[in-house]
């Protein structure tokens, strides 16, 4: 044994050539602050030693290093910047060490290789992967970018612009792609990793091939003559302003990061780095997307939690109902391994079941993600049927029919009386309490809400809806099921409209009552995307989500809140609605749309909505962009608030959470409860009381009132 830490180990593997193994505690490899310090006393030590040829980096894992510790890491972005750059140079100085070791050196890459991990492989001179292995840098997903050399290596290895794009990106890049770009030198199946690595650095140690030329390229500045850098840089920061809009520091930092550092050596270049870095990692944005990150973690350990309670075994799923949703539940099952029967009553809707679920395989399969053979054999988990006997054999049903609580009463009933007992009952409802819908059930306690969101491969939130007589053990197998569709399931308690539905109606609210006072709903859009953040204003959004639905989704909040939720006289959605204007689905709404070349839908201004509204709106009235915002956000916050506050939701981390993956909350904002410690839930209350007047949705409760006064916060304050 060369040498031995809690973290790694090293030792002769073959004649002079060390193994230099990562052997973390737990499950996966991670860089932490004292696996850190120790590798830099072993390899000060190792770079002495001169009985070493060569050197291979492994992992005892199944992947290699995931990363940094981000837990451990998260309270250092608190310190001042000063000694932030202090901080992250030592930790680069010991991937330079690496590099600098007076011998070659090779990672022999398994599964994993992401951020310090990726940049640790990138500071050896040879890089060789398993097929299964992904390799990336996804730092700008936590609000920061590369800090252990990323910036300054991968440019000078696979070029500025594919650099760029991989940082920006974030992406998990697969073995075949970085092979092609020269991330690593080659790929080989996992049974030949070790040999091949053995075998490649056996010729650099023979001299035939040129490690020092390797390494030396990536001391030196990029080779790239000025026009080249101009234009290369020029298109990478327009391509990044274009996608973030601004509101992400982290991509562009990273952009600007690499341009400032193209003409310097290793060491000017590493300085670089680590003082943009440090300025990223205090930026209120790092908070929030790092904050999501463990506010992530904890919903999904709550749910592995509740996952490993339940003691049903769902070998057998089926869903109800067919059509556009059923047909995308199905493909999720199927795709993730659980056998599902799709049922309707009509054979137009399960061809259009399977057609949804064809079409998604389809993708993968012309993106290379998929064989033919393995898209035939996820089509043969899929079932579709008429015929109600062949439900008999499922253990968990999701109901997917019309949004009518009698038809879905009926429904559930029917399934109750004739499917097996024990049977799990679940449906997926938008907005109607599962209490009522309980009602209809002789025993409700196997019985609970289970609302996806469409479309349901892309969004990874699966509400969970508790009713008050739904048992624990149905909850579990439930919360079981959802993480084997791989999705992020978060358990609400019941109320219409539930979490998601319940918060978003007041906002649509606000933008109609702004509608109504003359503002021109495209500027609203444009305020909401470009200064909030949404990825859609709320025309644009009530056009994708269905005017219909929209208008049914009213009724039935506001017979359920009809305080806060009742529904207005002078009401947009409720004039598309009787025009029968519904949207995307009919090419009318707030806007008009036609395909594009690729066949997306695109929106166009439509005279005639303007006109239509023009019966219940006021003057055309301009309003300030942060008066939109308000007008349209505070209802939703206050909403939010009133959840936690009424146990709907649990904590503010799966309120965030739900936020961020339901309906897409502006990522670089963290979620609401992130948003109101970042702006002081005392300024929130005062902008609210600002609009009192407006109605109930603005009007703060006195629990909220409470706890701006005693200064709640709703995230503790790291460091």
């Amino acid at each position: 044994m060369l040498y031995k830490s809690d973290s790694f180990e090293v030792a002769f593997i073959k004649d002079n050539i060390a193994e230099f193994k990562f052997c973390v505690t737990g499950s996966v490899n991670t860089l932490s602050q004292q696996t850190l310090k120790d590798c830099a006393y072993a390899l000060k030590e190792l770079a002495a030693n001169s009985d070493i040829k060569g050197m291979i980096f492994t992992s005892d894992k199944d992947h290699f290093i995931i990363g940094a510790d981000i837990f451990e890491f998260l309270p250092t972005f608190t310190k001042p910047e000063a000694e932030l750059v202090a901080w992250i140079k030592d930790a680069t100085d010991v991937f330079d060490a690496v590099e600098d070791l007076p011998f070659p050196t090779l990672s022999a890459i398994n599964g994993l290789a992401l951020g310090g991990g990726c940049e640790w492989v990138l500071a050896t001179d040879y890089r060789v992967a398993s097929t299964t292995a992904k390799i990336g840098l996804p730092e700008v997903k936590l609000g920061i970018m590369p800090g252990f050399g990323g910036t300054v290596r991968l440019p000078r290895i696979v070029g500025a612009d594919n650099a760029m794009l991989w940082i920006t990106a974030g992406s998990e890049n697969r073995a075949a792609d970085a092979l092609k770009v020269g991330a690593v030198d080659a790929v080989v199946s996992a049974d030949k990793l070790l040999e091949s690595s053995i075998s490649t650095l056996e010729l650099a140690i023979a001299g035939k091939l040129d490690w020092q030329a390797k390494r030396n390229v990536k001391l030196q500045p990029l080779k790239l003559n000025r026009v080249e850098q101009g234009m290369s840089f020029a298109m990478a920061e327009g391509m990044v302003m274009g996608k973030t809009k601004g509101h992400y520091p982290a991509p562009i930092m990273a952009v600007r990061t690499i341009k400032a550092a193209a003409n310097c050596e290793r060491a000017e270049a590493m300085a670089i780095e680590n003082a943009n870095f440090a300025k990223l990692a205090r930026t209120p944005e790092a908070a929030a997307q790092t904050g999501i990150f463990l506010a992530d973690q904890y919903i999904k350990g709550k749910a592995r939690k509740q996952a490993k309670a339940s003691d049903v075994a769902i070998k057998q799923a089926a869903v109800l109902g067919a059509g556009i949703m059923g047909g995308g539940i199905a493909y999720q099952s199927a795709y993730k391994g659980t056998p599902i029967i799709m049922k309707d009553i009509q054979q137009d809707a399960l061809d259009l079941g399977m057609t949804e679920a064809s079409k998604f395989l389809g993708q993968k399969v012309q993106r290379g993600h998929m064989t033919m053979d393995k898209m035939v054999a996820t089509l043969g988990k899929i079932k579709p049927t008429l015929n109600d006997s062949d439900l008999q054999s499922a253990d968990i049903v999701v109901e997917a029919v019309v949004e009518n609580p009698k038809v879905k009463q009926a429904v559930l009933a029917g399934l109750e009386k004739d499917m097996p007992a024990g049977t799990i009952l679940t449906s997926n409802t938008s907005t109607i309490r599962i209490d009522e819908l309980a009602t209809a059930l002789e025993k409700p306690e196997n019985f609970c809400g289970m609302h996806f969101f469409n479309p349901v491969p892309k969004m990874p939130l699966v509400e969970i809806i508790r009713g008050e007589k739904t048992s624990e053990k149905t909850i579990n197998a439930v919360v079981d099921y959802a993480l084997k569709l791989g999705k992020s399931p978060i358990v609400v308690n019941d109320c219409p409209g539930f979490f998601v539905n319940r918060v978003l109606f007041p906002y649509f609210a606000g933008f109609s009552k702004l509608v109504v006072e003359g503002a021109n709903f495209a500027k609203v859009d444009k305020v909401m995307e470009n200064v909030f953040g949404w990825p859609m204003g709320p025309a644009y959004l009530l056009d994708v989500v269905g005017i219909d639905t929209a208008y049914h989704c009213t009724g039935v909040m506001a017979d359920g809140f009809p305080e806060r939720m009742s529904r207005a006289e002078k009401d947009p959605v409720s004039v598309f609605a009787n025009e029968k204007r519904f949207g995307q689905k009919n090419k009318a709404g707030f806007y008009q749309y036609a395909p594009d070349r690729r066949g997306r839908l695109k929106k166009a201004q439509d005279p005639q909505s303007v006109e239509l509204l023009s019966s219940i709106t006021d003057a055309p009235k301009e309003f300030d962009k942060q008066e939109i915002i308000d007008r349209c956000m505070v209802p939703m916050i206050n909403e939010v608030l009133l959840c936690l506050q009424e146990n709907i939701v649990a904590s503010p981390q799966e309120a965030d959470m739900a936020l961020i993956y339901g309906i897409g909350f502006p990522p670089f904002r963290g979620g609401a409860f992130r948003y109101l410690d970042q702006t002081g839930l005392a300024n929130f209350v005062a902008t609210a009381d600002k609009y009192a007047h407006l109605g109930a949705i603005y009007q703060v409760s006195e629990q909220t009132r409470k706890w701006a006064e005693e200064g709640r916060i709703f995230y503790k304050v790291e460091g």
